[in-house]
């Protein structure tokens, strides 16, 4: 179509899509946890969540109910995920404290890293594995290098 931007203003070019079981109470947690405010809700007839939208600082994430009966399944539902998705924080230790409080189970705890992030690691109630951080120093790639030992692999 002549004049329709291909990649619309009010999107970010990469947005994780986020499975489900319980969209309205993924929504709840990741206001909570994270302060998104909810963009658009489609519900379902069937009171399932179709497709909702999060906004998250300048960054969006969009999910939904499971569908099982057309493919569309949980972490939870096929056993897991290969997918961490990291999120940048004004303080993560706050952060990280409210998504256990809210049902996240502790995957790494929070501590400072060698590349001058503190960050921890934390599997959401919905099966998503978070990686949440706050940049707290700058690091040059080979000052990085000289800090890493094997336990940072």
């Amino acid at each position: 179509m002549a004049g329709v931007n291909p990649i619309p203003d009010s999107y970010p070019r990469v947005t994780p899509y986020l499975c489900v079981d319980g969209a309205i109470a993924a929504i709840d947690f990741y206001t909570t946890v994270f302060g998104a405010s909810e963009r658009m809700r489609m519900p379902e007839p069937s009171g399932k969540i179709g497709h909702a939208e999060l906004e998250i600082g300048d960054s969006m994430i969009m999910l939904a109910d499971e569908f099982p009966e057309i493919g569309i399944k949980s972490p939870k539902t096929i056993g897991g995920t290969p997918v961490t998705i990291n999120i940048y924080v004004e303080d993560v230790d706050s952060v990280f404290d409210r998504a256990l409080a809210n049902g996240a189970e502790s995957l790494r705890p929070v501590k400072d890293q060698f590349y001058g992030d503190r960050s921890g690691q934390f599997l959401d109630p919905f099966g998503h594995r978070w990686s949440v951080a706050s940049h707290i120093e700058e690091v040059s790639p080979e000052e990085m290098a000289g800090r890493a030992t094997p336990e940072d692999a």
